[in-house]
């Protein structure tokens, strides 16, 4: 019998592609809206599947695992993972694999673009445009600040944060400073960045951009005590994970003065805004849209599929994230 994987919403073509060249059978969700997690038990339960491509928007816990008992991989659907019970996989002998690379470069320019839209007051410029009031050239509307020779502060400097390092500092003359668990010396080398304390970063830095994953010990990193210390002309930029930002707090430091403007693609309450922060003036908001790249989702969509291949037919997993 062939086997056969539960896909949990549509991938691109050339990933189904791969799996019809193999012989490999598969059931897959339609719809555009992340499925609830009755809905993904309903339909692994019609039939032993052998493997899952999940979404990152997709809760795999116990109660996905009990459903399924049969499958051997859940290939996720995005670089960030921490939508798995990794530790309940580990301990089923369930192989999870991740998307690394993919997204890098498309990230790494959204997050450079949320600068230059509050540094340029872009969205004001096109709302205020939009609305009618545009009379004329006046030398004092919207008054922006220049990027080049700033201090850009990046917590986490993996591949997206390098890639911003990089852009921002060959292209634009910036200062780069920057926060990981382990030193970057190659970036240190190319750019001439710093490696500091994320306090110290945060009191430093004019911009900061957070690539972190989401953990424990990232969440809510951005707080009320840590955004008090930066400095009130500050933009902070988060592609990275919405809970990693108390977002009620985010709101009274733009509210307030406390600093300056905020980028965000993600939200901590996804896809639920707290209430008031599409109000403010001093916000650019893009709907998780960051990795949105085709190039992104064709690379995506291989390597999930390259890893269910993998692994029904070797126990192999190319990108396992389980250690």
């Amino acid at each position: 019998m062939n086997k056969k994987i539960y896909i949990t919403r549509k991938i691109p073509d050339v990933g189904l592609k791969m799996l019809k060249e193999k012989g490999i059978l598969f059931d897959m969700g339609t719809s555009k809206l992340p499925p609830s997690k009755k809905y993904i038990k309903k339909m692994l339960s019609k039939y032993p599947y052998d493997g899952v491509i999940s979404f990152l928007t997709d809760q795999i816990d116990t109660e996905i695992f009990d459903t399924c008992p049969n499958v051997k991989i859940f290939a996720n659907f995005s670089v960030g993972f921490n939508n798995i019970d990794i530790e309940e996989a580990k301990k089923r002998g369930i192989l999870v694999t991740n998307t690394p690379g993919t997204s890098g470069t498309a990230v790494a320019e959204h997050a450079v673009a949320l600068m230059f839209a509050l540094t340029t007051r872009l969205i004001e410029g096109d709302k205020f445009i939009r609305k009618g009031k545009f009379k004329g050239w006046d030398p004092e509307l919207l008054i922006g600040t220049d990027i080049k020779g700033k201090t850009i502060g990046l917590i986490g400097v993996g591949d997206i944060g390098s890639r911003v390092a990089h852009m921002l500092h060959n292209g634009f003359g910036v200062n780069i400073i920057y926060s990981d668990v382990t030193q970057n010396t190659a970036l240190e080398v190319d750019t001439g960045a710093k490696r500091m304390e994320t306090a110290e970063i945060l009191r430093e830095a004019d911009i900061v951009s957070l690539h972190v994953p989401l953990l424990p010990s990232t969440k809510h990193l951005i707080n009320k005590s840590s955004l008090s210390t930066m400095k009130p002309t500050a933009i902070i930029i988060n592609t990275s994970r919405g809970p990693v930002i108390d977002e009620k707090e985010l709101i009274n430091a733009l509210e307030n003065g406390i600093i300056a403007g905020a980028g965000l693609d993600v939200f901590e309450f996804e896809p639920k805004l707290v209430a008031g922060l599409s109000k403010l003036n001093n916000v650019a908001l893009t709907p998780h849209i960051a990795s949105s790249r085709q190039t992104a989702r064709d690379m995506m969509a291989e390597i999930s599929v390259k890893n269910i291949i993998s692994v029904l037919e070797s126990g192999i997993a190319l990108n396992s994230v389980i250690k």
